[in-house]
């Protein structure tokens, strides 16, 4: 086995989908997408592709009709944030964090497949194509131009946790990913997500990425090319930064003991204050209508993201609620149905608020 093939990796991916990262290709493998482990992995694969390119294109017609680098900037930061953040947890052990981090989670065998096995085309595309999907609702509610950008940045993070947390209650049950169980860096857990997902991830984060880029690359920046492109990759690299230092409080209850009590009732409530602040805004702005410009990129992806998701859940809901304790017959952990379907429902609405409302915003 070689270095980067450790035994909970392989583990694990044995048991998503009977694959191995014994003798995996260093840079990509590619494979069947009729062949996949389950129907619903090449699904997930193309729709997400399929959006970050949506994303790229609008974009860069942002860039050219209007001047405003901002979008372009903030689809590339993400990705640096992707790969910063994410490949010391693919290789704790190559980066001298094993001890610290360990297995923390795997995923399944897509058509794409990047990293000795460790990374899918799908995952790359996810980071900017829901960040955009979000920042774009924001953006087209004029919560930027009129609350600014903390404000802008935390709706950002609500709206992106809603169309985030339909996914990610749902991907264990359908294999799409395992989390290492016998992890204590994945407690406390939110049905089969770990609070740390359901946070940091899919809230934190894009705040966080949002505000950097906002503030680096923002109207009052110097637009040349080479100006734009290194504060887009520090914008980035700084994501981790920022996460681990508003991370802060639940980090003081973490360690070789954790106190998951503690860190549950921290998320909870850190959560609770960014909806509490984000969804008055996002009424308000709404609310006030005629300054709320319509976007076609955000009713073509939010519209295809909402229907695809529906479909997934649909699928997978006969074993959901055969599920025993939480397990379906087949041996998969199943997610909080109420939590997605309560996501769902603002993610709709988010999406129908930019829906034919003012001029069209491209």
């Amino acid at each position: 086995m070689t270095q980067q093939c450790t035994v909970d990796f392989d583990t694990i991916a044995h048991h998503l989908g009977g694959f191995t990262c014994q003798h995996a290709p260093a840079f990509i493998h590619l494979r069947n997408p009729l062949a996949l482990s389950n129907w619903t992995l090449p699904v997930l694969e193309l729709m997400m592709v399929a959006g970050a390119v949506m994303a790229l294109v609008h974009s860069i017609r942002r860039l050219r009709r209007e001047g405003d680098p901002t979008n372009l900037a903030l689809w590339f930061a993400t990705v640096a944030y992707l790969f910063v953040i994410e490949i010391p947890l693919y290789f704790p052990n190559v980066f001298g964090v094993q001890d610290q981090l360990g297995t923390v989670f795997a995923h399944n065998a897509f058509t794409v497949q990047f990293l000795y096995e460790r990374l899918p085309l799908y995952i790359i595309a996810l980071y900017p194509a829901v960040v955009t999907l979000a920042f774009e609702i924001v953006r087209s509610l004029g919560v930027f131009r009129d609350r600014g950008v903390v404000v802008g940045a935390i709706c950002v993070g609500f709206v992106h946790h809603c169309f985030y947390e339909i996914f990610d209650q749902l991907g264990p049950q359908l294999r799409w990913w395992e989390w290492n169980g016998a992890n204590p860096i994945n407690r406390p857990m939110f049905a089969s997500v770990p609070m740390t997902s359901v946070f940091i991830f899919a809230t934190l984060g894009p705040i966080v990425v949002t505000a950097l880029v906002l503030l680096l690359v923002g109207k009052r920046v110097p637009r040349t090319g080479r100006a734009v492109a290194w504060r887009t990759v520090l914008a980035g690299a700084l994501v981790p930064i920022g996460l681990a230092l508003l991370s802060i409080p639940t980090s003081l209850f973490g360690g070789p003991n954790p106190n998951t009590t503690a860190q549950a009732i921290i998320f909870a409530i850190e959560l609770g204050v960014v909806a509490l602040i984000a969804l008055p805004v996002l009424i308000g702005q709404w609310r006030r209508g005629r300054r709320v410009s319509s976007n076609r990129f955000v009713h073509a992806f939010g519209l295809v993201y909402l229907i695809v998701l529906a479909v997934l859940w649909g699928g997978a809901l006969p074993e959901y609620l055969g599920a025993v304790q939480g397990v379906t017959a087949d041996g998969t952990p199943t997610g909080n149905l109420v939590y997605a379907s309560v996501c769902f429902v603002i993610a709709a609405l988010a999406v129908a608020s930019v829906s034919g409302r003012g001029g069209d915003d491209g």
